[in-house]
């Protein structure tokens, strides 16, 4: 077997990055077996190198080796592109086409950004990794083929499955091993190493001296965060190799040749996403309904004075703040939402007020006047004493609305409602 610094030398791969050593042994290890690979890592960071080392390393290297960019492939054409069509399948089919399945049998097909794949592809992929099968587009005779597959991505797989955008049983067929190319910015060591070696390929390919960097462009080279990884580092180089006179490169020459050189530190990006704001609605409700609860009880024991004592104009005057406050809730709940979410009370069958409010056992009320008012034969409801006190006020003001709602503490408007309500 080979060693990893062989087929460094061999396949012209640069760099002694772990992450990246122990990639090239996998992909050594799985080469003399059939089994599928997945290779995985962002783009530009060299992943089409490993299938070409799996190929060569395999007993199919005499075989073809195909390799396809699933992304660059129309969605309406890919199927004809792997599978093959015949003679008339759809318009502009004018002859029979082999595929690239048909075409590498017995060798190796490299499916480069396989995440792209329309899902009714995928189902015919499938069918291939699971038992060698495939159908030619407009055909209905299967076909056999003897195929490695060997796929890469840059997508987040599992990302792509929870989406429904690429099937999972396709995801563990393909990556019964998988193996990940760690991205340039953790390949530290490797990053200086690379830009001389593009340097110098460049510096041969236009005929000039090669460029070199100062020790403070090396560290800001180093410390670059290289989103496009290798592909990028190369095409830096590249620019610099052609457009600089000078082949001693000082920071401030390297920083115009990198994007967003001020800021490399990656940012900062939560996962969940944002709260809608249902919980601080939420929160109002409750407020609110709490608010609601601690008025009714106040009435509710408003209503047991006005039972004990019936002495009405006290009672009026000295709780007139407190009525004020729940006919004016009572008054926009009514308009917001054209019904009444406070109403009043009627009789129970003993003849007893019902409860507005039904306490649970940490309810800290009194009610000092609760066994007074049942031990009172005479029958009183709240709807009793609404009704007494507004027929009072309207003839005391002569039926003047106006001046009766002032006495009453509640709006023109509330006691219009009440006048109707009770067909005064």
């Amino acid at each position: 077997m080979e060693t990893v610094q062989s087929i460094k030398q061999r396949f012209s791969i640069i760099g002694n990055d772990t992450g990246l050593n122990r990639a090239i042994e996998k992909a050594v290890q799985v080469a003399p077996t059939d089994i599928s690979v997945l290779v995985t890592g962002e783009s530009g960071v060299g992943k089409e190198s490993l299938p070409k080392i799996i190929h060569q390393l395999s007993h199919r290297k005499h075989g073809k080796y195909i390799a396809v960019n699933c992304g660059a492939i129309p969605e309406g054409t890919i199927d004809s592109e792997l599978f093959g069509h015949e003679k008339g399948a759809f318009t502009g089919a004018t002859q029979t086409r082999s595929g690239y399945f048909e075409v590498a049998d017995g060798g190796t097909i490299f499916l480069d950004e396989v995440g792209e794949l329309p899902l009714t592809t995928q189902v015919r992929l499938l069918r291939v990794l699971e038992n060698g099968e495939f159908i030619k587009v407009g055909s209905s005779a299967v076909q056999k083929t003897n195929v490695r597959i060997v796929a890469a991505t840059n997508v987040n797989m599992f990302d792509a499955i929870e989406k429904e955008k690429f099937r999972e049983d396709l995801y563990y067929r393909l990556s019964t091993i998988e193996i990940n190319l760690p991205a340039l910015r953790k390949r530290k060591d490797d990053i200086h190493l690379l830009f001389r070696k593009f340097a110098s390929d460049f510096a041969l390919k236009y005929k000039m001296p090669t460029i070199r960097l100062e020790d403070n462009a090396v560290k800001a080279l180093i410390n670059y965060r290289w989103n496009g990884n290798i592909r990028q580092l190369r095409n830096v180089a590249e620019q610099i190799s052609v457009l600089e006179s000078s082949r001693m490169i000082d920071l401030q020459t390297l920083q115009t040749y990198l994007p967003n050189m001020g800021s490399n530190l990656p940012s900062v990006v939560g996962k969940d996403k944002p709260q809608s704001d249902f919980s601080t609605e939420r929160e109002i409700l409750y407020k609110v309904l709490f608010d609601m609860k601690s008025d009714l009880n106040d009435l509710k024991k408003l209503t047991m004075e006005l039972m004990k004592n019936d002495t009405h104009g006290d009672v009026q005057k000295n709780n007139e703040s407190l009525i004020q406050k729940i006919y004016n809730k009572e008054e926009s709940l009514a308009s917001e939402k054209e019904t009444e979410i406070l109403s009043l009370p009627g009789k129970t069958e003993k003849g007893h007020p019902i409860e507005i409010v039904e306490n649970d056992e940490n309810d800290e009320i009194d009610y000092p006047y609760i066994d007074a008012v049942e031990a009172e034969e005479e029958t009183l409801s709240l709807h009793d004493k609404e009704l007494e006190l507004i027929k009072k006020s309207l003839e005391r003001h002569k039926g003047k609305r106006k001046l009766a709602a002032d006495e009453l503490g509640i709006s023109e408007r509330t006691l219009y409602r009440k006048i109707k309500q009770y067909d005064l």
